[in-house]
């Protein structure tokens, strides 16, 4: 069964950067476009960026863009989500998830089902 493995979160400063990677076993990110989403305590998820598996096009939410850029590699089955001058806002658990490749836009929306999805990641950022 397919499985998406989040790491590289943790505990960092404002203004500074933090990189997280998002592993795929057992599935082939070709066919899917995959993203991040993160959620803080007390707020609704939020998409935050997505790549396509078909033609590596990348979509931000539009408050974001700018500040986190996302990049993938598919023949080593991995997403990264790099964010640079983080602020406290950005503390939230991050996971990342495949949906079949209708497009970033489709994804980002959050219209229909995700069939990957990973455990998420904890990034906490300190004034």
């Amino acid at each position: 069964e397919g499985r998406l493995v989040e790491s590289g979160g943790g505990l960092v400063q404002t203004g500074g950067s933090l990189r997280l990677s998002c592993v795929a076993s057992e599935f082939v990110l070709d066919d899917y476009a995959t993203g991040w989403f993160r959620q803080a305590p007390g707020k609704e998820r939020e998409a935050v960026a997505c790549i396509s598996g078909v033609d590596g096009t990348t979509e931000y939410a539009p408050s974001l863009k700018g500040r986190f850029t996302i990049s993938s590699d598919n023949a080593k089955g991995t997403v990264w989500l790099q964010g640079n001058g983080l602020k406290t806002d950005d503390t939230a658990v991050y996971s990342c998830a495949a949906q079949l490749d209708y497009g970033c836009e489709n994804w980002l929306s959050q219209r229909g089902k995700y069939e990957y999805w990973g455990q998420g990641t904890q990034v906490t950022v300190s004034s």
